[in-house]
C-alpha cells in the first residue's frame, strides 16, 4: 500500500479502526470518519503514532461527510485510492427484530444505517474517480462491509430481518456496480464476518447461551468470538493491488459460520 491513500468511513472504533491500523502498517495513508467526538480524538492519538492518519468527524448517513473525507484525504496525501465502508449496525433498539415485530420506524432507521448510507459513500468515491477529483489516482478500489447474517441466518439468536434484508442488498448491489465498472477500473468487493467482538457486538459477546452456541457455530480456532484483526489481512488484500484482477467477490471471513450448522434448542424460536 506504500504510496496509496484510503478512506475508512466507520473507522474510529472496532473493525474499522484495525483496517485502519492495518494499512498503515503496509504502507498506506487513511482518512478515517466517525461520528463520535471521542472515539475521534482516541484514533487520532492512536493512529498517528502508527503513521499517516487523519481522523475526520461526519456522519455516515450524509453524503456530504463521505465526499470531504475524500476531498481531505487528495488535500493531505495527493490521491485517492480505496474506500473501505464499515459504518452501519443493529437496528435492534430502533425496532428492528422479528419481521412481525418490525416497526416503521426500525425499517427506515436500519436502511438507512446500513445500506443508504454504504450506498451514498460509494456513490462518491466513483464520482470523484471519474471526475478527475481523486488527486493523482484514476480507478480504485471499494470494499463494502457485509455480514454473513446476509444469506446464511440463525434464528434464534440474530432475528433482525431488516438487518438482514441489508446486508443482502449490499452484496447485490456491489456486484452490480462491480460488473458496470470494471472497464473503468473500479472495483468492488465485500468482506462479510460472522460474530465479531466490537462495541456492536456487546449483546452476544456478553451472553452465555450465544457464546456456547458460537463455539459450534463458528468451531475454528477452538470455537469463539471473532477478533477485529481477524479481517485485516483481506482488509489490506482487497484494497491493494494485490487484487487489481479481483472485483464482484464476497469474501465471509467467519471462523466456519456458513459451513456449521451451530447447536441451538429451539431453533425455529426467536427470543433476541
Amino acid at each position: 500500500m506504500s504510496g496509496r491513500a484510503y478512506v475508512i468511513v466507520g473507522g474510529t472504533t472496532g473493525l474499522g479502526l484495525s483496517g485502519a491500523k492495518a494499512c498503515l502498517a503496509a504502507g498506506g495513508s487513511v482518512v478515517v470518519t466517525g461520528r463520535s467526538k471521542e472515539s475521534i480524538e482516541t484514533a487520532q492519538s492512536g493512529l498517528s503514532a502508527l503513521g499517516a492518519a487523519v481522523s475526520f468527524q461526519g456522519d455516515a448517513r450524509d453524503a456530504g461527510s463521505t465526499r470531504d473525507a475524500i476531498a481531505l484525504c487528495v488535500e493531505r496525501f495527493g490521491r485517492f485510492d480505496g474506500l473501505y465502508h464499515v459504518a452501519g449496525g443493529s437496528g435492534r433498539r430502533m425496532g428492528d427484530g422479528a419481521l412481525h415485530e418490525v416497526t416503521d420506524e426500525g425499517i427506515e432507521a436500519t436502511l438507512s444505517l446500513n445500506l443508504s448510507s454504504m450506498i451514498k459513500s460509494n456513490r462518491e468515491a466513483a464520482q470523484a474517480w471519474l471526475d478527475g477529483r481523486a488527486g493523482e489516482s484514476k480507478g480504485g478500489a471499494v470494499l463494502n462491509m457485509g455480514s454473513v447474517l446476509g444469506w446464511s441466518p440463525s434464528p434464534k439468536y440474530f432475528s433482525t430481518h431488516v438487518y438482514a434484508a441489508a446486508k443482502s442488498a449490499i452484496v447485490g448491489f456491489s456486484k452490480s456496480c462491480a460488473s458496470y465498472y470494471a472497464a473503468r477500473g473500479l472495483r468492488f468487493n465485500v468482506i462479510a464476518p460472522a460474530l465479531v467482538e466490537t462495541p456492536m457486538a456487546q449483546r452476544a459477546a456478553n451472553n452465555d447461551e450465544i457464546q456456547a452456541f458460537i463455539k459450534t457455530k463458528q468451531p475454528l480456532d477452538c470455537g469463539r468470538i471473532g477478533r477485529p484483526e481477524d479481517l485485516d489481512a483481506a482488509v489490506v488484500y482487497f484494497l491493494s493491488d494485490q487484487s487489481r484482477f479481483v472485483t464482484g467477490q464476497v469474501l465471509a471471513v467467519d471462523g466456519g459460520w456458513t459451513v456449521s450448522e451451530g447447536q441451538a434448542s429451539d431453533a425455529g424460536e426467536s427470543d433476541a
